[in-house]
C-alpha cells in the first residue's frame, strides 16, 4: 500500500474532525447539500460514493464470472450471515442495552425508537461501501460483485418481512424509490462505467494500458471516501455535539454488533477454509450496512427527529472507523488464510 492508503484513519480522524467543525461553523452550507436529494438518497453523497466504487468496477473481469459458481461457500457464508443471524442479535442487543442496561438513562418510549433505528440498520446489509473495503483488502473484484448482487436481490424480497417481524410491525412500507435508485447507483451504473473503462483500455493497450489507468484512478477512490466522511460529518454536526451522550449509548451496541459479526464470520471462513480475497469481502459485507436504506425507512415510519432516525445516523457516524479497523485486521492476518 502507498502512503496515503498506509495512514488512511488518520486522514479519516482528520476527515472526521473537519467535516465536524465545517457542519459547525457554516451550517447554512451544509443545510444547502443537504436537499440536494432524490427518493431521501442525498445526491453529493451518491456522486461521492460513485466515485469510491468506480475503480473497483472496472477491475470486474465480465469474462471470468462464471468462476464464482465453483467457490459457493463464500456466497453462503455472507447469506447466512446477512439474514439469518445479523437481524437477529441486533436486536438483540438493542433490547439488552435498552431494555436492561441503560432503562434508566433513557425513557421507554425513546428506548423503543433507538431499538427501532438498530433493527433497520441490521436488516440492512452493505451495497455500495463494501466495494471500497474490498479494494482496501485485495478482495476478489468478481466475487465481491455477485455478493453484493446477490444480496440486493434478496434484499428487495426479505427487508420488508424480517423488519416487520422483529419491529412487531405489520404495516411496514419499503421506500421503492429508495431502494432501486440506491442500486441503480451504486451498483449499476458504475459496473457499466467501469465495464466499458476496462473494454476501452484493454482494446487500446491490452493489460498495460489497464494497469496504468486503475494506477491513475485508485487516490480517487480514497477521495471519494474522505469527501464522503466530510461530508456526512457536516451534516450531522449540530446532532453529534448537541446529543454526545445519547450518541454514545446508541454507538454501544452497534459497535459490539460490528465487530461480533466480522469476527465470528471471519471465524467461519477461516474454517471453510476460503482464500483471503474471498473471506474478507463476505465478512465487511456482513459488518456494514445499507444506511441510506435504514435511514429512508426509519425517517418514514416514525419522523425526521425521531430516535429511530438518529439511531440510524449513528450507525453512519460509526461504521467508516469501525470498519477501517477491520480492514486493517484483515490485511496483518492474511497469512491465516494461506
Amino acid at each position: 500500500m502507498g502512503l496515503f492508503e498506509r495512514y488512511l484513519s488518520i486522514w479519516v480522524t482528520l476527515a472526521i474532525c473537519g467535516g465536524v467543525a465545517l457542519g459547525l461553523g457554516v451550517p447554512e452550507a451544509f443545510e444547502i447539500l443537504s436537499r440536494w436529494q432524490y427518493a431521501q438518497v442525498n445526491l453529493v453523497v451518491a456522486v461521492f460514493i460513485w466515485l469510491m466504487i468506480y475503480p473497483m468496477m472496472v477491475q470486474v473481469d465480465f469474462t471470468s464470472l462464471h468462476e464464482v459458481g465453483r467457490a459457493p461457500r463464500g456466497l453462503i457464508l455472507t447469506l447466512v450471515v446477512n439474514w439469518l443471524i445479523k437481524p437477529f442479535t441486533m436486536a438483540a442487543l438493542g433490547w439488552l442495552f435498552f431494555r436492561v442496561f441503560f432503562a434508566g438513562l433513557v425513557d421507554p418510549q425513546s428506548a423503543n425508537e433507538y431499538i427501532a433505528g438498530m433493527i433497520l440498520l441490521g436488516v440492512a446489509p452493505c451495497t455500495a461501501m463494501v466495494f471500497i473495503w474490498s479494494q482496501l483488502t485485495k478482495g476478489d473484484a468478481n466475487y465481491t460483485l455477485v455478493q453484493v448482487s446477490l444480496n440486493d436481490i434478496i434484499l428487495v424480497f426479505a427487508f420488508a418481512p424480517i423488519a416487520a417481524f422483529l419491529l412487531g410491525m405489520t404495516d411496514i412500507t419499503v421506500p421503492w424509490e429508495t431502494l432501486l435508485l440506491s442500486v441503480v447507483l451504486y451498483v449499476v451504473l458504475p459496473l457499466i462505467a467501469g465495464a466499458l473503462t476496462r473494454w476501452w483500455q484493454l482494446r487500446r493497450g491490452g493489460e498495460a494500458a489497464l494497469g496504468h489507468f486503475l494506477r491513475r484512478v485508485k487516490p480517487a477512490s480514497i477521495l471519494g471516501l474522505l469527501a464522503t466522511v466530510v461530508l456526512l460529518f457536516g451534516l450531522q454536526a449540530p446532532e453529534i455535539v448537541s446529543k454526545p451522550q445519547i450518541i454514545g449509548l446508541i454507538a454501544i451496541p452497534l459497535l459490539i454488533q460490528t465487530y461480533g459479526i466480522f469476527f465470528l464470520a471471519y471465524w467461519a471462513a477461516h474454517r471453510l477454509r476460503l482464500s483471503h480475497r474471498i473471506a474478507a469481502p463476505a465478512c465487511m459485507i456482513g459488518a456494514s450496512n445499507f444506511f441510506e436504506l435504514a435511514v429512508a425507512v426509519a425517517i418514514s415510519l416514525f419522523g425526521l427527529h425521531s430516535g429511530a432516525a438518529l439511531a440510524t445516523v449513528v450507525g453512519v457516524l460509526v461504521e467508516v472507523p469501525v470498519m477501517l479497523s477491520l480492514v486493517a485486521f484483515a490485511n496483518r492476518t492474511r497469512h491465516w488464510f494461506e
